[in-house]
């Protein structure tokens, strides 16, 4: 495609990308800015959707790095979930050129509003002080269960896949908000990386532009991490619950009006 944009345009996209990598890295969702982004500008719908992989894995493979780097996240502990997460988006990639996908799209936010609700209204749900990190890996089952689920629906369709993976993990693993924002970030890179794979042998990325954005979004990344990492639950609750009820509402409208 034709690659001559205006400066204005491409200063858009990398603050956009900015915008989008800080957002994931503290509560997943960053998608919701970047890829309209992507589809405003004139890029084909599937196309923008390969583009937008390409740019994630460089936010959210920064983002985790940072979480690891911090002592948040354990690998280790995690394998089997890299495993599992692997083969869902493998599979949910696939699946979604085969089905119809109107039933998810209209029902999708009604989940993601009682995810938000469940959020304010469970004081739980971001942890708690008794939550400690996991000192041995979670059982196989636990870890195979969410890593499919997730791992599929972010091949499958993608909004609010990292705010998924940050209060299951809370909520599944009684982990610390911290260490679920790690746990969150490196499967979303997972996810992110395993679906640019068949993006590129199916055409449909294009580099200059995901690279581009994507610098942008690690520079992001890396500052919504720390910012994380340094303020806490205080700072993550806010952002989690105000970018959760974004993606609802965008896809609500998007779905039924």
């Amino acid at each position: 495609m034709d690659l001559l944009f205006e400066p204005s345009t491409w200063a858009i996209l990398a603050g956009i990308g900015f915008i989008a990598g800080f957002i994931d890295a503290v509560a997943g969702g960053g998608g919701l800015l970047s890829i309209p982004a992507l589809l405003t500008v004139g890029i084909p719908p599937h196309l923008a959707l390969g583009t937008n992989k390409l740019a994630a894995c460089f936010g959210s493979s920064m983002a985790a790095f940072t979480y690891y780097r911090k002592n948040l996240f354990t690998p280790s502990l995690w394998y089997q979930t890299f495993i599992a997460t692997f083969i869902g988006a493998v599979t949910g990639t696939f699946i979604v050129y085969l089905i119809d996908k109107s039933w998810l799209e209209k029902w999708l936010p009604v989940i993601i509003i009682v995810i938000a609700i469940y959020t304010l209204l469970q004081p739980n749900a971001m942890g708690c002080h008794s939550f400690t990190p996991l000192k041995k890996p979670a059982t196989t089952l636990k870890q195979w269960v969410q890593g499919v689920i997730l791992g599929f629906y972010d091949g499958f369709a993608g909004p609010g896949t990292g705010a998924f993976w940050t209060i299951s993990s809370t909520t599944y693993h009684r982990l610390p908000l911290l260490h679920s924002c790690g746990l969150a970030r490196a499967m979303t890179f997972t996810s992110n990386l395993t679906s640019l794979f068949i993006f590129f042998a199916l055409g449909k990325v294009n580099v200059v532009i995901g690279l581009s954005m994507g610098l942008c979004m690690m520079l992001g990344s890396f500052i919504g991490a720390r910012s994380a990492i340094k303020f806490g639950v205080q700072f993550i609750r806010p952002v989690f619950v105000t970018i959760v009820l974004l993606i609802a509402a965008k896809l609500a409208w998007s779905a039924w009006f």
